[in-house]
């Protein structure tokens, strides 16, 4: 069953693929000013067409920045699908003269919730105006190679195609669509004692949404609720009415397998929440307050309440948290409807100035218990039900015109010190060079219980051919120190990259890299190929 749903946006994409366009397209460039490990910072001359819930193209061309804030000369970026971008990155927004509604192309799994709240903003504004439904397309298409060549194992390759696709309003009504799936085969020796599965289909997003009206929402299908990310993927119905600036949800659907991630109609979960928006000129927040329950073969697994704030102020601080409280308790057949804090999760950002800015972050995380899936292990997990805690500090100095340099610490721990951690990160990136293009170094440092690190790289990249042609060459040394009677070893690798950029829909992709360690030499080569479709209508009033 879980296959029969692949072939639904394939056909969709077929059937409307004589209709795709590019008409009024425009392109700005913009540059990066700094990078944090979730967000990227982009300067532009103006950012007046760029929209809240965009994304941008990285140097690499792949469209991996999700616009979540802006001021009116730079905007702040969500990284998906582990986004590639360094300080002094040209980035590029194309988008078309004619822009009335966002388009939000699904990258990868989203967990970063922040970006409901710019979402739920926009959603908020377009009620104040004439309802309008403008049909707007994006879709990718990719495939990939990774090969692995070793002179004392297996060679090991593996390919990859993903799909995503985001309908909005198609044929300029209240239905949309979305989707994101991903196809891998793995390719083993003939004489293999792996048992491993070598293919895999996921579909981690394909669900069909009507808009009732500018204010009423109904999907069905497997989506991910960003206001209630807690929950994970849901298959199933959701439904969401807005009332001004606050907001009721509800949810009724099937979990994802725990082990294939298909479709099982015996993980039942259900639940609702409330919001509440608040968009002024300097304070932007949202709060969502929520309940679920899960249920394995009738029986409940688990029942729990949620809660997620995110705000901003003054556009300079910005504060994200969220938690989780689960609400039952069953061992040896006694119910019991004591808490349990499950996650809690808390960071901040200040901006001081344009040239420094600070985060801080804390979280303390226990296992989630399923009392009906893990009913034979209850007790054990009972027992060892300890926090993992840790804390994050990351500061980002530019202290010329063309450096950037950045520093953070971390730390992990928990009551009993097992999987304890501590990590030092650092990194200065030089731009405007003699011989043009960008200089990069980082450091990183990392003690645990049983190993001490120690990795070093230098990375240069440059773009060629008004930024049609990329290409980064690197090379990198890790030194591995353990506490036990493993012996001390030094790797080394070196490796490139290159990009070119046919035109705004099409990119192929090289990378490859040696590493060597004592006598014995690995190669890894990957190959991408990535085409993208558009499409726009003129808007139907209804």
């Amino acid at each position: 069953m879980r296959y029969t749903f692949y072939f639904i946006p394939i056909l969709y994409m077929a059937l409307s693929g004589n209709a795709l366009a590019q008409d009024n397209l425009q392109t700005i460039i913009g540059k990066v000013t700094f990078v944090t490990s979730k967000n990227a910072y982009v300067k532009f001359d103006n950012t007046n067409v760029v929209k809240i819930g965009d994304t941008l193209q990285a140097p690499n061309k792949e469209k991996c920045l999700l616009v979540t804030n802006k001021s009116s000369n730079s905007v702040v970026c969500l990284k998906l699908n582990n986004c590639q971008v360094n300080k002094d990155d040209k980035i590029t927004y194309v988008y078309q003269v004619e822009t009335d509604n966002k388009i939000l192309e699904t990258e990868e799994i989203q967990e970063n919730i922040g970006i409901s709240f710019n979402d739920s903003i926009q959603a908020i504004e377009s009620t104040k105006k004439k309802t309008n439904y403008k049909e707007k397309i994006i879709g990718r298409l990719s495939a990939a190679t990774y090969s692995d060549f070793s002179q004392v194992r297996d060679d090991n390759h593996r390919l990859m195609t993903r799909f995503s696709l985001e309908a909005n309003h198609i044929n300029n009504s209240r239905f949309s669509v979305e989707t994101y799936l991903n196809y891998r085969q793995s390719i083993y020796p003939k004489d293999t004692t792996r048992t491993l599965s070598k293919s895999d289909l996921n579909v981690y997003n394909l669900a069909v949404k009507y808009d009732v009206d500018s204010t009423f929402s109904i999907t069905a299908g497997r989506k991910i609720n960003y206001k209630i990310s807690s929950i994970g993927a849901i298959d199933g119905l959701q439904a969401e009415k807005f009332f001004g600036n606050s907001y009721i949800g509800a949810i009724a659907g099937f979990r994802p397998d725990i082990y294939d991630y298909g479709f099982n109609s015996n993980l039942l979960q259900y639940g609702g929440y409330v919001g509440q928006l608040t968009n002024n000129k300097n304070f932007r927040s949202q709060t969502t307050l929520g309940f679920a329950e899960q249920k394995n073969n009738n029986e409940i697994d688990r029942r729990f309440a949620y809660f997620q704030h995110s705000s901003t102020i003054f556009k300079k601080f910005n504060l994200f948290s969220t938690l989780e409280v689960d609400l039952y308790n069953k061992v040896n057949d006694s119910v019991r409807d004591n808490t349990r804090i499950t996650n809690l999760y808390v960071s901040g950002r200040y901006r001081f100035n344009s040239k420094i800015n600070l985060s801080l972050s804390y979280d303390s995380r226990k296992r989630i218990i399923y009392y009906k899936t893990y009913e034979t292990d209850i007790e054990q997990l009972l027992d060892e039900d300890i926090a993992r805690q840790g804390f994050r500090a990351r500061l980002n100095i530019r202290p010329f015109k063309y450096v950037y340099s950045g520093f953070s610490y971390s730390k992990r721990f928990q009551s009993d010190n097992q999987n304890k951690s501590d990590n030092i990160y650092g990194y200065m990136s030089l731009s405007k060079l003699p011989i043009d293009g960008r200089l990069s170094f980082t450091y990183n440092m990392n003690t645990s219980n049983y190993l001490k690190s120690n990795i070093a790289s230098v990375r240069y990249s440059r773009e060629f051919w008004d930024s049609r042609f990329s290409t980064d060459i690197y090379y990198r040394f890790v030194n591995y120190k353990y506490t036990t009677n493993v012996p001390d070893f030094n790797q080394h690798y070196i490796g490139g990259y290159l990009s070119y950029y046919i035109d705004r829909s099409f990119t192929i992709g090289l990378s490859g890299e040696m590493s060597k360690y004592n006598n014995e030499t690995n190669y890894r080569v990957n190959t991408q190929i990535i085409k993208r479709f558009f499409m726009s209508r003129k808007n139907s009033k209804r």
